[in-house]
């Protein structure tokens, strides 16, 4: 068994341009690398942008359950802040009560040794 093998001759073919035909080909060819760099940098900014945008997503949704966290420390301090005036008002009450008890207690003491005196004597 053997292996042939063979090569192939370049052939260079040459295409001639007029003066104002490479011209308008060289344009051609610039502008698409300012199209090509132009379109690369507007990606990069879409990527970030896009990036940008998923972080402030994400600061809104923070934002938003410190909000509720709040909203919910602010409701249990209103919870607390009537069950403290419900006391007052009942402790004020009745402290009310015991001086009345007190000063009915303190005339009925008198009342009694009133009457003991008036027996006595």
């Amino acid at each position: 068994m053997s292996w042939n093998s063979f090569s192939q001759n370049v052939t260079e073919n040459q295409i001639q341009l007029t003066k104002p035909v490479a011209k308008l080909v060289i344009k051609d060819l610039i502008q698409f690398d300012g199209l090509s760099k132009e379109m690369q940098t507007m990606q990069i900014i879409l990527t970030e942008t896009n990036n940008k945008l998923l972080n402030q997503g994400t600061l809104v949704a923070n934002l938003k359950t410190q909000v509720e966290n709040y909203q919910k420390i602010i409701d249990k301090k209103d919870q607390q802040f009537s069950t403290q005036e419900d006391l007052n008002k009942r402790l004020q009450q009745d402290l009310k009560k015991q001086k009345l008890r007190t000063k009915l207690m303190g005339g009925a003491g008198i009342a009694v040794a009133i009457g003991a005196a008036i027996l006595i004597n």
